[in-house]
């Protein structure tokens, strides 16, 4: 058989890995959402704080407060990102360990199975996170919304739809 043509086994391979190759681009873009809504969180924390120093005297409960929004704010997204990054990791282990069996003929597939499943159990988790940040930034509208259509912060218990 001529070196240049790949073998049936190596083939086959590349074709099991496809899967998690097409997951890391997808974890990748997720990655990519999750650093641009923490850059924009980061910046706002930022002219929070020059705000605060400019300004004299005390800071005002409203502005403390929302600081600390946005500190929750910043650490549900990098919690977000460190699992997504972990998960991408396991992923990466997973092909390796695709390539490395077939190339050293040892059994991998318990390893990949359980690596599978907690790359997504992962990831799962990373998404959790990232959705208790998007509720948390979409209550802040709301409340900003309320104050403005009122005049005044809305009173607990009783909410405009």
């Amino acid at each position: 058989m001529p070196d240049f043509l790949v073998p049936t086994d190596i083939a086959h391979v590349i074709q099991i890995a496809i899967a998690p190759v097409f997951m890391l681009a997808g974890i990748g873009a997720l990655l990519n959402v999750m650093t641009n809504r923490l850059g924009r969180v980061v910046d706002r924390w930022r002219k929070m704080e020059k705000e605060l120093e400019a300004q004299e005297g005390a800071p005002s409960k409203e502005r403390i407060a929302h600081l600390a929004v946005l500190d929750r704010r910043m650490a549900h997204i990098n919690r977000a990102i460190a699992l997504s990054t972990m998960s991408a990791l396991l992923i990466c282990i997973v092909i390796i360990l695709l390539f490395t069996g077939q190339l050293l003929r040892f059994p991998v597939a318990s390893m990949v199975s359980i690596l599978f499943i907690a790359s997504m159990s992962v990831l799962v988790a990373s998404l959790l996170s990232f959705l208790l940040e998007i509720r948390i930034a979409s209550r802040m509208l709301r409340v900003g919304r309320a104050v403005l259509r009122q005049g005044s912060p809305p009173r607990h218990g009783h909410r405009k739809s």
